[in-house]
Order: structure tokens, then sequence, then C-alpha cells
């Protein structure tokens, strides 16, 4: 992910899904795919406070100014 990039949780389950790399995620009370907790800890833990996440559209970004200090921006 490039600084003027987002990441959308959608397109990582895609790319799990075509890897064959299902393990990574887990199906929430909807029945929806969603990210193991092992994958959004690690990735929390390397991103560390530099990223953010949006969540009515589901995605992660670079922090930029404007934000608070949580790890949740409004979007």
């Amino acid at each position: 992910m490039s600084q003027d990039q987002s990441l959308y949780q959608q397109d990582v389950i895609d790319h799990l899904v075509k890897m064959d790399n299902e393990q990574l995620l887990k199906e929430n009370a909807d029945g929806n795919l969603v990210l193991a907790n092992s994958v959004i800890n690690q990735f929390r833990k390397d991103s560390g406070t530099g990223v953010v996440w949006v969540k009515p559209e589901k995605y992660w970004l670079y922090r930029v100014p404007e934000d608070e200090e949580c790890r949740e921006a409004r979007g």
C-alpha cells in the first residue's frame, strides 16, 4: 500500500481466497468472510499508528494530519 492509496478489506479477502489462504479468514455472524483476528492484530502491529481504519467503507489508509489519534477515521 503506497501513501496515496487505500486498502479495502474485501480486496484482501478476495486475494486470500484466490491464493488458497482461507485459513486466514473467518465467517462472521452474518455468514460473510472477514479477516481472522490474528491477521488484523498482525496488521495493527506492523502498521503501527500510521494507518487508520475507515469503518463505514471498510478500508485502511495512511493517517493524515486531520485524523484523530484513534485507529479509526471518519471517512
